[in-house]
């Protein structure tokens, strides 16, 4: 039997990055996993890439700053294959740029999709959870909280209000119904760069991205591992980086 065979999970920002290296990930491990992404294209290659590998697999065209999308994923996930038992937040967007620039769409856009987008899959997944007496949430959040940098403090404050709510989640939930995570990579080569309006900045992204990043399924790794420790076991932060990242 394959180690996660007897897992439902669900992964929003499923069609790049962390959120595909980790479907493939737990697809490879026996796991169901329903994949939920805005790109339609791109999400449901994904899909048939897995599903011709003989893996069970769902897509679902979501966008996490709609709750109703949240609950169509969590939905999908209970009717296909008969419960939820991980919903993995790895939607995120990272439009940075200094506080001077003044680019407030921009400050929206993270609030919306880092921040809303994870509560949007808390209000979804809970009852789930609540109903079938356990569930994990597993979220993605940043090393950019741990450490402020320039350009990066409404990006950062996006992730550290997250790893807050997985914190408070957590102290709420020590009757052993729900378990937390929250996952903190470093540099991973990602689209991460692709959504920074400011052009200095993405240019400095991309050099770290080309240098050092980490191969997405590191971070993937990771999450599998958080996921497969015994029930009783819940690793509540994680931080992941390249040796060489400052």
């Amino acid at each position: 039997m394959q180690p996660l065979s007897d897992k439902v999970v669900a992964i929003t920002g499923a069609s790049s990055g962390i959120g595909a290296a980790t479907a493939r990930r737990f697809a490879s491990a026996g796991a169901a996993v329903v994949l939920g992404a805005r790109r339609g294209d791109k999400l449901h290659a994904l899909a048939a890439d897995l599903r011709s590998a003989g893996d069970r697999v769902s897509a679902v065209l979501i966008d996490v700053t709609r709750p109703e999308d949240l609950q169509m994923l969590t939905e999908t996930a209970v009717t296909t294959y008969g419960r939820l038992d991980v919903l993995v937040a790895s939607a995120g967007i990272g439009p940075i740029s200094t506080m001077s620039s003044r680019r407030r769409t921009d400050w929206d856009a993270m609030i919306d999709t880092n921040l809303r987008g994870v509560l949007h899959g808390i209000d979804a997944a809970l009852p789930v959870f609540e109903k079938q007496g356990r569930g994990h949430f597993v979220t993605i959040v940043s090393t950019a909280g741990l450490q402020i940098a320039p350009t990066m403090a409404v990006y950062a404050a996006t992730k550290n209000a997250v790893r807050t709510l997985m914190e408070g989640l957590r102290q709420e939930s020590t009757d052993g119904t729900v378990k937390t995570t929250a996952i903190s990579p470093g540099y991973v080569r990602t689209e991460f760069s692709g959504s920074i309006t400011d052009q200095a900045v993405r240019a400095e992204i991309e050099r770290g991205m080309d240098e050092f990043a980490l191969a997405p399924d590191a971070v993937a790794r990771a999450v599998e591992f958080v996921v497969d420790q015994p029930w009783d076991v819940e690793i509540g932060d994680l931080t992941i980086r390249p040796t060489v990242q400052g």
